[in-house]
């Protein structure tokens, strides 16, 4: 049970139907946490609309339209105008413990080597970060990267956090508390400034590898970490560091799986990504795995491809590793911002093939502690000659992926989704036997946003877990489900409640488990007579040709949306207006969240 120090144990009943609130999200984007607060909130019974802080707009008039009880901001760049705090109670979700304060906490959290962070829940008011508190959650900083730690510990602690202080919000008697309340806190009072490059700027000859991958996680994913490279300017993105490549410090040594290894002063890193710095006048670049993003100016480099199998002397960076453990094998990926290209789709459907020729009753499937897949590579896709032959390659190779789930009948599959997935994604997940899902996941089971029909068996895979009903609304709403809301759907079969370090012996213990169980046996043996039966009646050939027929129409047609959206998704052109299916349609509640049943 985490300490609150605002007001003892941090103790979270579910809201009581007569405690609900209309709540106003106010975010700068519909980010992973505004996603998650956005569902977790609704579990609870409140009613909630999102409005985006978007340039041109009015805030003091968009709010007074929705007329919430509650203004919450999880992700808000822009300062909450007088205007606004002064008529509605404003939450702001500061990513720091109570006293720390500016744009930058988890930054320098990182870039300090801070072991041990918090999240702040503050009242609006006229000085930025400075108002009464809520609630503070505390949490642990592993060492990982910013976006894995922000879509982990900070979610978490976030989620707490809000749900706390809305709850004595509902209450009506909870009185907050100033900053200056706390001694600790006020010990620490301080607004540390905007971290800029200059701060982040790495020295090859003399950063060691820790102080090196420190300065990239702690800009990863954004803004990078800008650096001078092959005669261009590029912001870095991802760090790992490397146990045996040594060279000059600066000196490119390597290349594996599309990422470049570089040396330090005692050592080297990968270095998954790179974007080019933006020219003035020109569209937002976007990040690319490296060795695309350098092309031509590439020297030649050895490809260093690692060991996928994990073991004492095979612990440097690799995007897929498989080990087993008491009957039960592991297949494990990691891929920057969960997307999967046409390569990475192969190499993941060759691994996942050696994966089933190994004598284990049970495989499973995902990543150790972020996202489990976000479909294909619109990045990628966005870069190719051509986008549309790119899009049909991309589709067609993760479809071989999903149907080489759907069609294993000599062990059980479990989709373990440590992190968020959307999209193909989650029709990847739905593929095996099973879907673990940890506490914090958020799925997005659609592809409407993007003007797709979608692929990957989702005519198939999706009724058959929720329904035909439940599965034409989760299209056409497009919103973001968590993971109680998924296990209440029938998206997931078990809740893993743990943190996002502790989720990969969780799952490793409820495998091995399964694989014991005399039922697993005779589960197996059912399969493949259950699929012998779907293939007679309704092919999956089918599945799979009706819809890449309409995900064809729309990769060939020029002026069909997919191609607009998607530019404006890796441009990260920001909408004219808050999208409609977020806002006043949206408000009502999903109903209370589940039992404990089915959470492990």
């Amino acid at each position: 049970m985490a300490e609150d120090r605002t007001g003892g144990p941090c103790c979270l009943p579910f809201v009581r139907p007569e405690a609900a609130v209309h709540i106003l999200l106010l975010a700068s984007a519909f980010n992973s946490l505004t996603q998650r607060v956005h569902a977790e909130l609704r579990d609870h019974g409140h009613r909630v609309a999102v409005e985006l802080a978007l340039p041109g707009g009015s805030m003091p008039e968009a709010v007074r339209r929705h007329a919430p009880q509650l203004v919450v901001a999880p992700m808000l760049k822009s300062a909450i105008p007088e205007e606004v705090w002064a008529a509605y109670p404003c939450f702001v979700v500061h990513p720091g413990p109570v006293g720390d304060r500016g744009p930058s906490s988890l930054d320098w959290a990182i870039h300090e080597g801070a072991d041990a962070w918090g999240v702040t829940v503050l009242q609006a008011d006229a000085e930025m970060d400075a108002g009464d508190v809520w609630a503070t959650v505390p949490c642990r900083l592993p060492e990982v990267s910013k976006s894995e730690l922000y879509r982990g510990e900070i979610a978490d602690a976030a989620l707490e956090a809000v749900l706390l202080a809305v709850e004595r919000f509902a209450g009506g008697a909870y009185v907050p508390r100033g900053q200056d309340a706390d001694r600790a806190a006020e010990a620490r009072l301080r607004t540390r400034p905007y971290m800029d490059q200059s701060v982040r700027r790495i020295d090859w000859s003399e950063d060691s590898t820790r102080t090196v991958l420190r300065k990239l996680r702690a800009a990863d994913s954004q803004p990078g970490v800008l650096d001078t490279l092959l005669g261009g300017e590029w912001y870095l993105h991802g760090g790992h560091p490397e146990g045996v490549l040594r060279g000059r410090p600066g000196e490119l040594l390597a290349t594996r799986a599309g990422a470049i290894c570089r040396a330090t002063r005692d050592g080297a890193v990968w270095i998954p990504e790179l974007r080019p710095r933006r020219e003035t006048g020109r569209p937002p670049t976007f990040g690319l795995p490296a060795v695309r993003a350098l092309g031509d100016r590439l020297p030649p480099l050895p490809e260093k491809p690692a060991p996928r199998w994990s073991g004492a002397g095979n612990r440097g960076w690799a995007d897929i590793r498989y080990r087993e453990e008491r009957n039960a094998g592991f297949l494990s990926f990691s891929f920057p911002g969960g997307a999967m290209s046409t390569g990475q789709c192969r190499r993941l459907l060759d691994a996942y093939r050696e994966a089933c020729g190994r004598p284990t009753s049970v495989l499973v499937l995902g990543g150790e502690r972020d996202f489990f897949c976000n479909g294909i590579h619109l990045d990628v896709i966005e870069a190719a000659d051509d986008p549309a032959a790119e899009s049909w390659a991309n589709i067609n190779a993760i479809d071989d992926l999903v149907e080489a789930v759907l069609t294993t009948t000599d062990r059980l599959v479990v989709s373990a989704v440590a992190g968020n997935a959307a999209a193909g994604g989650v029709m990847l997940a739905l593929a095996a036997d099973e879907v673990w899902c940890r506490t914090g996941a958020v799925l997005n089971p659609h592809y409407r946003l993007m003007g797709l029909y979608g692929s990957e068996y989702w005519t198939h895979t999706l009724p058959r877990r929720v329904g035909p009903g439940t599965a034409e609304r989760l299209m056409r709403d497009a919103l973001p489900v968590s993971s109680a809301g998924a296990l209440r759907l029938g998206l997931a079969d078990r809740v893993v409640d743990s943190a996002p370090e502790g989720f990969a012996r969780e799952v490793a213990d409820l495998a091995a488990r399964l694989a014991a169980l005399p039922a697993t046996a005779s589960r197996i043996a059912a399969k493949k007579a259950a699929l012998d039966r779907l293939q007679s009646v309704t092919p999956l050939a089918g599945f799979r040709e009706r819809e890449l027929t309409r995900m064809r129409r729309a990769f060939d047609d020029p002026d069909a949306p997919y191609h607009t959206l998607r530019r404006s998704f890796v441009h990260k052109e920001r909408p004219p207006r808050t999208p409609p299916h977020l806002g006043p349609a949206a408000v009502a509640g999903t109903g209370p969240a589940p039992s404990a049943a089915g959470i492990t």
